[in-house]
């Protein structure tokens, strides 16, 4: 029986912080059967260099404590058990982490922005790990920005710690440069009526793997997981989504949008949604939807929602991949817009009720220029 028919509840079971624990994936594997192995440079396989270089560097908002600690602190991997090797490569391979805090009911007066910067100079430079933590105590308030920038090869860990009552808001943005490969897991442990936000936007990179899951440890969890990304010739970018409702009375929501462009562009979305039978009185729901705008694009968008119990609040998904409408693009030009705008003004709307949930106002106009720059293409 191959993986691809077993039940979502026992696909992500196995999880542990050893390497070996894990076979190297061969792409017959469901978790691994979009990605294309070769162009990782031997970060699923264990035969990436350790020689990498990736700068971390954290502007704080005063509220907050920076820390950087050793493997050995007990923070770090508390909240995340790795669950395929090169999540467990990038655990067993980190030197330091990062622990970011934010103390009991302590509300963040600005966002902190977390840059992580690539610092190859050419195709021989060698792999980077890295591991972060992100600890909000209860009823503490934090908007933190993810920033990632340069060429590297790098693999990481993310964990996101959300205390009873705290509110977490993440803005995670990919503008890696064109050769850059980065496989990531964001994890998001909820406790009781914790909230969490998250956006990300996947613009750069040669080959861009994240993976973002969310769990819960008490009941009134509520997450909300967005993204965007806009995929041109030749990119892989691949966002593969987790929740499990293991608790009561628990919210997630889901809405990820992609437009592709260029011969052998590649977009992967999967989402994963596991509803246990102890989770009761769960609502959540799941949307993907891809824009195709030229011929040679390619998206594979696959939902799955397993319930194990019979009282839900409600449960959904829906995925869709489709091609410019013809009918909004003639609307517009029966207005005396040229073709040229037409589209783009079609392509901006598409994006635009999620560029607006962006909370921090220069990452939302950064990616709203970046956007307008890959229609210039």
């Amino acid at each position: 029986m191959g993986l691809e028919t077993k039940p979502l509840s026992t696909l992500h079971e196995r999880a542990s912080y050893e390497p070996a624990d894990f076979e190297v994936p061969t792409g017959r594997e469901e978790a691994w059967r979009f990605t294309p192995l070769r162009r990782l440079k031997g970060l699923h396989d264990g035969t990436a260099a350790g020689s990498g270089h990736v700068v971390v560097e954290v502007d704080p908002a005063p509220e907050v404590v920076v820390e950087t600690v050793g493997r050995d602190d007990p923070r770090v991997g508390a909240a995340y058990v790795p669950r395929d090797r090169v999540s467990a490569q990038a655990y067993a391979s980190f030197e330091k982490a990062t622990v970011i805090t934010v103390p009991a009911q302590a509300v963040a007066s600005r966002p902190t922005t977390v840059t992580l910067r690539g610092q190859a100079e050419g195709s021989g430079e060698g792999a980077a790990y890295g591991h972060i933590v992100v600890k909000l105590e209860p009823l503490a308030e934090l908007v933190l920005v993810l920033d990632h920038q340069g060429s590297a090869v790098y693999a990481d860990n993310v964990e996101f710690v959300v205390g009873d009552g705290a509110t977490l808001r993440v803005v995670s943005l990919q503008d890696w440069a064109d050769d850059a490969v980065h496989v990531s897991h964001h994890h998001a442990q909820l406790g009781r009526d914790a909230t969490f936000r998250s956006f990300v936007v996947t613009l750069g990179g040669d080959l861009v793997r994240l993976s973002p899951s969310v769990s819960y440890t008490g009941p009134g969890g509520d997450a909300d997981l967005n993204g965007i990304y806009f995929v041109d010739g030749g990119q892989h970018l691949e966002h593969r989504l987790l929740v499990d409702h293991s608790v009561p009375n628990c919210r997630s929501n889901v809405t990820y949008k992609g437009a592709l462009q260029g011969d052998g562009a590649h977009a992967v979305w999967i989402g994963d949604v596991v509803i246990r039978v102890e989770a009761e009185g769960t609502d959540t729901y799941e949307l993907n939807r891809n824009l195709l705008l030229t011929d040679g694009a390619r998206a594979d968008s696959v939902p799955n929602l397993e319930i194990l119990t019979g009282e839900v609040a409600g449960a959904g998904h829906a995925s869709a991949s489709g091609r410019l409408e013809d009918e909004h693009i003639f609307y517009l030009q029966a207005r005396g817009i040229p073709f040229d705008e037409a589209r783009r003004l079609v392509i901006q709307g598409f994006f635009g009720q999620m560029l607006e949930k962006i909370e921090v106002e220069e990452i939302r106009e950064r990616v709203a220029r970046a956007v307008e720059a890959e229609l210039e293409k």
